[in-house]
């Protein structure tokens, strides 16, 4: 328990201060986060232009930090898991930074990679699940609460594809939501915080999760990375004073899916990311209304978080209502893991 409050506060305070030393690095050479116009359909935030960006830089670097100093700690230890876990993480993270880099660059939102970055996210997302399945011990059952429940046996290669869509599509579910000033940096500690939870409960309760290898590494990996996000949110609150760019979402996208198939509750995953299945799904659903039926749209702009600025709801209001939202889908998912292990030791 002292590794993971170790892991936390130096993660959340090294990410305090250093997001505060990023602000005035990149303001310093005078170029930041370039803003989508009306002429490219994009939300009426040219307010923010100029706002440094790739704020994932100072997210992760915490994160690391914090999980590196909490192994000075007796009983902590290093594990394959949690070292594959980063360098997926820091894969997925330095494309972002990548895209970020070009942005600001050419001085304009969509990058030359935006065409392609789905497809160069697609490919790194099955890379990094083919590393997992044949250098770690991970089980290759598809569980809700554990890996026994349901069960179902994929194989390696079954394994893979699973993994795969699993850490791209919550990839870009974060990289959708990342679009108001602390919106899914909020949303993300509460999934990083759940994820912290489970795994310590897998440590407490070995007989019950025989099959998460290495909780205790893996749920102070969580816990770093959670509170490395609340030493960033505190200048990314609105206003932001920076934003995490490509280099966090996509981090951090990584760093649940990565999350959920360590702790084998993939199934799970939907409820901690609620609100990121919600974004994502409200792009799909004007996508599909779009193609299918005349151009017709179901919202006014998507992700759905543009939709509500636009029948006037202020954006902290915004930003607040939908942290409600994830948070019902965290207690929600963190319910159905506690109500599951009641029943194996016949409390329900």
């Amino acid at each position: 328990m002292i590794a993971l409050l170790i892991a936390g506060s130096v993660a959340m305070a090294v990410s305090l201060f250093g997001t505060r030393f990023l602000i005035g690095f990149f303001r310093s050479r005078g170029k930041g986060q370039p803003i989508l116009g009306p002429e490219d359909r994009g939300p009426d935030h040219q307010h923010k232009a100029g706002t440094p960006t790739m704020g994932g830089l100072a997210i992760l670097g915490s994160a690391v930090i914090g999980y590196l100093v909490a192994h000075f700690r007796r009983g902590a230890y290093f594990s394959d898991h949690a070292m594959f876990m980063i360098t997926g993480i820091g894969a997925m993270a330095g494309l972002g930074f990548l895209d970020d880099f070009l942005k600001v660059q050419r001085s304009h939102n969509r990058g030359v990679l935006w065409k392609k970055k789905g497809w160069i996210t697609l490919g790194m997302s099955f890379l990094i699940a083919i590393l997992m399945v044949s250098f770690t011990k991970i089980d290759t059952r598809i569980g809700l609460t554990r890996a026994d429940r349901p069960g179902w046996e994929l194989g390696k290669v079954g394994w893979v594809l699973w993994a795969g869509l699993i850490i791209f599509s919550t990839v870009n579910a974060v990289n959708v939501t990342d679009g108001l000033d602390g919106l899914a940096a909020g949303s993300a500690i509460l999934g990083f915080f759940a994820f912290t939870i489970i795994a310590f409960w897998g440590l407490r309760n070995p007989t019950i999760y025989p099959f998460i290898i290495n909780p205790f590494d893996i749920s102070i990996l969580a816990v770093a990375l959670g509170g490395a996000c609340v030493g960033f949110l505190w200048w990314n609150a609105a206003p932001a004073r920076i934003i995490m760019g490509d280099t966090g979402a996509l981090g951090l996208g990584a760093a649940l899916a990565l999350l959920a198939l360590a702790t084998n509750t993939s199934l799970l995953l939907p409820l901690v990311c609620l609100l990121n299945v919600i974004e994502i799904g409200s792009v799909a659903l004007q996508m599909g209304s779009y193609r299918l039926f005349n151009k017709r749209r179901i919202f006014r702009m998507t992700p759905i978080h543009h939709h509500f600025e636009l029948i006037g709801w202020p954006e902290t209001t915004v930003v607040i209502r939908f942290w409600i939202v994830a948070g019902i889908g965290v207690a929600m998912a963190l319910g159905l893991f506690y109500a599951d292990f009641a029943r194996q030791i016949g409390v329900a």
